[in-house]
């Protein structure tokens, strides 16, 4: 899979990514915001780790972020199950030196676009920890409604928080 986005893409993981997966993603501003599965540090075994695990999905719902042939971040979506099954939740990082260029949003709307297309799903929705407005602000930018306040729903770095659900839906 490969989806153009400007100078940008949203491709499959591929052998020779570890490199640059670990690079961006061992940073302490990335993995704050991400679940704790994300490691910190993000050594090359956790790159090549993920990497197995991404390409080995069937169907696959986890893509790097690309620019220049280079992964700078990644988006996934994780399809839900029983009564929630046409929806997804999804969620995406970038590293450090790529934020602020519009990315993610690019990112997130090609992404959004692409899971309706592939996949029977009518809601797609993502939890922002709430000390990070940025992620919000994509998410609005993307299409995204924030839908409500999940009061001390997370639990990260010995902090319970609220979260920021917000959503999209296929009309």
């Amino acid at each position: 899979m490969q989806i153009d986005i400007g100078p940008w893409q949203i491709r499959n993981y591929r052998a020779g990514d570890e490199e640059a997966l670990a690079r961006n993603a061992d940073n302490r501003n990335v993995s704050r915001n991400m679940r704790d599965a994300f490691p910190y540090p993000y050594r090359l075994s956790d790159a090549r780790e993920w990497i197995e695990f991404a390409t080995s999905q069937s169907p696959q719902t986890n893509f790097a972020i690309a620019a220049d042939g280079e992964v700078i971040g990644g988006i996934g979506l994780v399809l839900q199950s029983d009564v929630n099954r046409r929806s997804a939740e999804i969620g995406y990082w970038l590293g450090e030196p790529h934020w602020g260029q519009g990315i993610a949003t690019a990112a997130l709307r090609a992404m959004t676009e692409w899971a309706f297309a592939e996949f029977d799903l009518v809601r797609i929705y993502a939890e922002v920890f709430e000390w990070n407005p940025a992620s919000g602000r994509v998410l609005e930018k993307a299409g995204y409604q924030l839908e409500g306040r999940l009061r001390q729903s997370i639990t990260k770095e010995d902090q319970t928080i609220d979260a920021l659900l917000y959503a999209t839906i296929r009309e």
